[in-house]
């Protein structure tokens, strides 16, 4: 699907709240902040450099998370099922089926996502978008023919570790660069790219920008930054013109233990 066809179709599944094309007037769009709930065994977790056995709980009501974030003010949602991303197949869903329930905001789902089924039982059940990760390694064709089906309802997560591409939830690292694995999905309809630094994930080190921006260079698929975001300089440094490219970041940790208010960073974000 042409990419402004694709736009036209994220505009009526998302409304004002994903401007995806990069041609949009950078002053008339609002980066987005989305929280992230990440679940291990049906809680709300976060994980220290992709490691299962770091798993801080924060909450182990999931949908109620979910919940407030909403009444913080917060418009879209991340969710990814770890245990998934290990057992290559959805392990969490009562719990994203919880969260669902318990909120009206959009919410993007990756983890355990590898096939056509998976990802059509997921968008029936309410997720807007589903993140593919390690089958756009495994299987870029698979990924091709999903966004050919699901216009606009489909995402790559591309995690790197050393600047190397992880699969299997982390647990892989594969010899393919970020930016050649995104050169892969140039014209398939891909909505957008969520880069996470695995080096940082969790441990409060702060983005990685310009390896996201370098990534957003190479390509003219939408670009969300993941992994370290820290406190409120980060989202300060969000805003910067070299880094207004990006369509958005993803806050776990640091929103969790309070280090970033979340009416202060979305306030800030709407000002910009």
């Amino acid at each position: 699907m042409p990419e402004g066809q694709v736009r036209d179709l994220n505009k009526r599944l998302f409304g004002h709240l994903l401007p995806w094309g990069r041609r949009v007037n950078l002053r008339d769009r609002t980066l987005i902040l989305f929280p992230a709930i990440d679940l291990k065994d049906g809680q709300c977790v976060r994980l220290k450099l992709g490691e299962m056995s770091e798993a801080t709980v924060f909450n182990d009501d999931p949908a109620a998370q979910a919940a407030q974030f909403e009444r913080q003010g917060f418009k879209y949602l991340h969710i990814v099922d770890l245990n998934g991303a290990f057992a290559g197949k959805p392990v969490n869903g009562a719990a994203v089926e919880a969260i669902l329930k318990a909120i009206k905001m959009p919410a993007q789902l990756g983890g355990g996502i590898r096939d056509l089924a998976t990802i059509e039982t997921w968008l029936e059940k309410g997720i807007r978008r589903v993140i593919l990760g390690t089958v756009a390694v495994r299987d870029p064709a698979l990924v091709k023919e999903a966004c050919k089906r699901f216009p606009g309802r489909v995402a790559v997560g591309i995690d790197a570790k050393g600047g190397k591409v992880a699969v299997e939830g982390w647990a892989e690292t594969s010899q393919l660069s970020a930016i050649d694995l995104a050169k892969r999905f140039e014209d398939a309809g891909v909505s957008a790219i969520i880069y996470t630094d695995i080096d940082r994930d969790g441990v409060l080190k702060g983005l990685n920008l310009p390896s996201t921006v370098e990534l957003a260079r190479s390509t003219r698929i939408p670009v969300i930054a993941s992994g370290g975001l820290a406190s409120m300089a980060d989202i300060k440094a969000l805003l910067k013109p070299e880094y207004r490219m990006l369509e958005g970041a993803i806050t776990g940790r640091a929103l969790y233990d309070g280090r970033i208010n979340p009416q202060e960073a979305l306030a800030l974000l709407e000002a910009a």
